[in-house]
């Protein structure tokens, strides 16, 4: 009978939090190797294979249909790939890994408390800096789409690979696109969240890959699976 490949985080607390709530669910995760095995399974279920990898390569994988079922965060799906969210089902959330993916201006800028003035400064940023308003994010994918469908096209991405929050006071961005669980690290900053500046609101969850293989078999240890841990089928 084909089995289940079910991805989980490879570290953290995320691993930590995800493991916890199979076994609280009757589906204890042994990771024989420990931290630098890969490779695990759930105790009593020979048909599960259990993955470790970091998250965003879950999203990924998920997306592509290399795995089954994966814990992961929904924004790394919707910024892994622009059809990500068509590419896999949200069988459940988890209710942990919470944080938004926001819009934070400057606390200096006080006529800026929308998404439609921001679209406003960026028109007037090239006539009045010479250059167009910087952006700095992890978030390219996101931002994109969500500008986009703002009516706002005259700006500069500045991918961030540190800490994003610092961009704007350090002069290498303007204003970020950020994930945030409580704020207070861009308050930190001096930054501020638009107030309707909450582009995607995350947190872990079960996601099924949509492009995996389905046979029957398979189809019905999912769906059996699901089942049992409360979580809505394909």
């Amino acid at each position: 009978m084909t089995g289940l490949t079910l991805a989980v985080p490879s570290k953290g607390r995320l691993e930590e939090l995800t493991r916890d709530w199979f076994a609280q669910r009757g589906f204890p995760i042994s990771r024989p190797g420990g931290a630098r095995s890969y490779l695990g399974h759930v105790e009593g279920e020979p048909d599960i294979t259990v993955r470790f990898f970091p998250a965003s390569e879950i999203a990924r994988e998920l997306i592509r249909g290399n795995i089954d079922l994966g814990v992961t965060g929904r924004d790394l799906i919707h910024e892994t790939s622009e059809t990500g969210p068509e590419a896999v089902h949200f069988a459940r959330s988890l209710d942990f890994g919470h944080a938004d993916v926001v819009i934070a201006v400057p606390e200096s800028w006080i006529d800026v408390t929308h998404l439609h003035d921001l679209a406003d400064v960026a028109s007037d940023f090239r006539t009045r800096h010479g250059r167009w308003m910087r952006i700095a994010t992890k978030y390219i994918t996101i931002t994109r789409q969500h500008f986009s469908r703002a009516g706002i096209a005259e700006y500069r991405i500045v991918e961030s690979l540190g800490a994003t929050e610092a961009a704007p006071a350090s002069g290498v961005a303007d204003i970020v696109v950020d994930i945030t669980s409580t704020g207070s690290t861009l308050v930190a900053n001096g930054l501020r969240v638009l107030e309707d500046g909450v582009m995607l609101k995350s947190e872990a969850n079960l996601i099924v890959s949509r492009t995996a293989p389905w046979p029957d078999e398979k189809k019905a240890l999912l769906d059996d699976l699901l089942s049992r841990i409360g979580a809505n089928g394909l």
